[in-house]
């Protein structure tokens, strides 16, 4: 689940970024070495769902309704520079390890491990990969294993580690404040799987891009086709309005077109193909140290918002939240969300974040009428200088409910999350 999010000042660093497409970053190469990154993020995650008095488990089908685990992960990336010359060549590597730290046959299921036959989650597990690339002037390809952040085509990080893609992607940025791409995928790594292309996908293709028209206004256009399951277009217009110098709007409109193909391995509940429409908007106003957002997502048409194979990230609608993404075949949502920053009371790098989701007029099996509410609790604190600067502390809790289960048939589950997480740099 993935919630595409955009500031005033995030547009403000875009558009500043986005004067410099004329200029070739690739004759401004320093080489190979030179302009290399090594960075490794460690990040310890307690993770704990409890599905009340759920019979069965409502990720795994198990007969239970808790799942408990610890784990500690570490993920390194190494990304080299670009050799000189009209054309710059590099390479790019990537090192995941998963250990597990606390965890039992009867808590298992929580997703942040690999289960082995017994029903137990495995001791440790890891994953590596590497991608080669090339640059002409302001574009960029890049094939082999990497992270990507696409509406139609993103890696989930929300567990212990990421998914992974296998494919090749092209990143151009020529014309001033666009920026375009194109991908040929053939395989996506599952965030608790080590083996190639554990969710999979066969083959997908992705073309699209992102227009700045100024600071304020951005538009984003994308169409993606997965073997056998379906093609998308995907829509988004995101507009800031600034007021004063700290108080401002901030609109964003969501739009995803989902129509089954070939095979159309993924269908609605009720066995039909999929063709259906996903949209959302939302409306943020910031005033100092408090930002309050309003949100309203339908979805309409034969099916659910669908989406997994193509990566876990690939849900950018507004109440796509901690555990429910409210896209269900019909489903109407409204989302009343509370951000509060602490910098403004000298409290830098400390943040807290509540909302709440309905959703209604679901149509799933059993009921035309569904309804389902989630509340998420969010609050992080980063270290902003010393020696373990960048050290990050977060918890979230999400409670979710649905007397129809609409989520994975689940009526009840209560989540919490405890991460912390530190990035380093070392190159």
């Amino acid at each position: 689940m993935r919630v595409m999010k955009w500031s005033m000042i995030a547009l403000a660093v875009s558009a500043g970024t986005s004067q410099l497409a004329f200029a070739s970053a690739q004759d401004e190469s320093k080489g190979f070495i030179e302009d290399s990154k090594l960075n490794v993020k460690t990040r310890m995650l307690y993770f704990s769902r409890d599905a009340r008095n759920n019979d069965r488990d409502p990720i795994t089908g198990d007969r239970k309704s808790r799942s408990e685990e610890t784990g500690l992960g570490f993920l390194g990336t190494f990304e080299s520079g670009f050799t000189q010359g009209t054309v710059g060549f590099g390479v790019d590597a990537i090192g995941m390890l998963g250990l597990k730290l606390d965890s039992g046959k009867g808590r298992a299921g929580t997703g942040l491990f690999p289960t082995g036959s017994d029903g137990r989650s495995q001791d440790d597990y890891s994953e590596a990969g590497g991608a080669v690339k090339l640059r002409i002037s302001n574009t960029v390809l890049k094939y082999g294993n990497q992270f990507t952040a696409l509406p139609v085509f993103a890696t989930d990080d929300s567990r212990l580690l990421p998914e992974v893609a296998e494919g090749a992607l092209i990143t151009s940025n020529e014309i001033e404040n666009l920026t375009l791409h194109a991908g040929h995928f053939t395989g996506m790594n599952a965030q608790a799987q080590t083996f190639r292309d554990s969710l999979r996908l066969t083959e997908a293709n992705v073309v699209g891009g992102t227009y700045l028209f100024n600071e304020s206004l951005s538009t984003s256009l994308y169409y993606s086709k997965v073997e056998d399951y379906w093609r998308k277009y995907y829509g988004n217009v995101n507009w800031a309005v600034p007021l004063s110098e700290k108080q401002g709007l901030v609109f964003d409109f969501n739009i995803y077109d989902t129509k089954s193909e070939g095979s159309a391995k993924y269908r609605a509940y009720d066995g039909d193909k999929l063709d259906n429409t996903a949209f959302s908007l939302s409306a943020a106003w910031n005033i100092g140290a408090h930002t309050f957002t309003l949100v309203h997502q339908r979805v309409h048409g034969d099916g659910d918002y669908g989406y997994g194979v193509d990566g876990g990230g690939t849900v950018f609608l507004g109440n796509s939240v901690a555990r429910s993404d409210f896209n269900a075949e019909d489903e109407k949502s409204w989302q009343a969300r509370y951000d509060l920053n602490f910098a403004e009371f000298g409290i830098p790098g400390l943040t807290f974040m509540t909302r709440y989701v309905r959703g209604t007029d679901a149509n799933v099996a059993g009921t035309s009428n569904g309804k389902e509410w989630e509340r998420d609790i969010d609050i992080k604190y980063v270290l902003q200088e010393g020696p373990a600067k960048d050290l990050s502390f977060r918890v979230r809790q999400a409670t979710y409910r649905s007397s129809d289960g609409v989520y994975y048939g689940s009526p009840s589950l209560d989540e919490l999350r405890l991460i912390v997480e530190y990035p380093l740099s070392i190159l």
